[in-house]
């Protein structure tokens, strides 16, 4: 339990920390940036919540649990994967590592998921 919420809580960290990055390298008027903090806040608040399902469901050893929480973190690392690109439009290194990052630890939290607690069976009983 302590392993799948550990891996899903690093995401949000990396989630924020791109979130920040975006809001120090802002591309236009319409984008998130330190000049209005209440957006930022806001844009905060929100993957905060949007992380609270796979979070809350990490507490929790049932196989179909774990599907449904696998399949939510797929967006998420479907979100970190399309960063990538998008930080090689804007030139910066600090998102490209941070995008990359946030796929590796996403898909590792993927796997932890659904590998943590599984039953290992005795192949010489049947």
């Amino acid at each position: 339990m302590f392993k799948r919420f550990f891996m899903v809580f690093l995401t949000l960290i990396l989630a924020i920390a791109a979130l920040l990055l975006a809001a120090q390298y802002p591309t236009g008027p319409n984008t998130v940036s330190f000049d209005e903090p209440v957006p930022l806040l806001l844009s905060a608040g929100m993957l905060v919540l949007l992380f609270l399902p796979p979070l809350i469901l990490s507490f929790f050893n049932n196989m179909v649990v774990k599907i449904i929480s696998a399949i939510y973190q797929g967006f998420i690392v479907l979100s970190f994967l399309i960063l990538i690109p998008i930080g090689l439009i804007i030139p910066s290194f600090w998102i490209i590592a941070n995008a990359v990052a946030g796929a590796v630890v996403s898909i590792s939290s993927i796997i932890v998921t659904i590998l943590v607690g599984l039953k290992k069976r005795n192949p010489a009983v049947n």
